[in-house]
């Protein structure tokens, strides 16, 4: 990934952060020769060492991706910065953002006991520990049986990049107007930029 120095998150502790918090995935790789790509959630272990995942089983990117290097996009907040908040109008629209990538290689999950281990870590995640559904509840055939219809996989991680273009390469003047006009905005992924932005400013 192209990134400026400006831009280059330098935090493991954020990278690990919009990995867990924005965990809906873009996973690439090389399926007959050519990119080939798949939308899914991945879960990071406790160790920071693995992605964890899994493909419905039509889908063929998982026959061939057994040792292949690929790579995971984590899209984090995003959202347009208009000229018109800057001091002056000689300037050109842009786009704030933050994401992660992901480089490894992929291990399929031939245990049923590591997949069942990794569907419940999804589970939870996503349920929250106050939610009363638990995978643990649902019947054990019922499980074994949707099983079949999923491939299990995990990526051992060799290097994680992490970009974060959040206008510092503006003055600081600038970057509070953009941040002021961000805050006006109800839109979530405003909302969390311009957070990202402040926090940023800080440093």
């Amino acid at each position: 990934m192209y990134i400026p120095s400006d831009f280059k998150v330098k935090d493991e502790t954020m990278t690990y952060d919009i990995i867990k918090e924005h965990s809906f995935a873009t996973l690439f790789s090389q399926h007959d020769g050519i990119p080939f790509a798949t939308h899914l959630p991945l879960i990071l272990n406790k160790e920071n060492t693995y992605l964890y995942g899994h493909f419905a089983r039509p889908n063929p990117q998982w026959k061939d991706i057994k040792n292949q290097i690929v790579l995971a996009i984590f899209h984090g907040p995003h959202c347009y910065i208009s000229p018109s908040w800057y001091e002056t109008k000689q300037a050109v629209p842009t786009w704030n953002y933050v994401t992660v990538h992901v480089y490894g290689e992929v291990e399929l999950l031939e245990d049923e006991n590591e997949l069942m281990d990794s569907l419940h870590q999804m589970v939870l995640k996503y349920e929250g520990t106050d939610n009363s559904y638990r995978l643990q509840d649902v019947d054990t055939e019922f499980l074994s049986g949707m099983n079949k219809g999923v491939q299990g996989f995990r990526i051992k991680i060799n290097k994680i990049e992490g970009k974060a273009k959040l206008s510092q390469n503006h003055s600081v003047q600038r970057q509070e107007l953009v941040i002021n006009q961000l805050e006006q905005i109800p839109n979530t992924d405003e909302q969390q930029i311009s957070s990202l932005m402040k926090a940023n400013l800080k440093k």
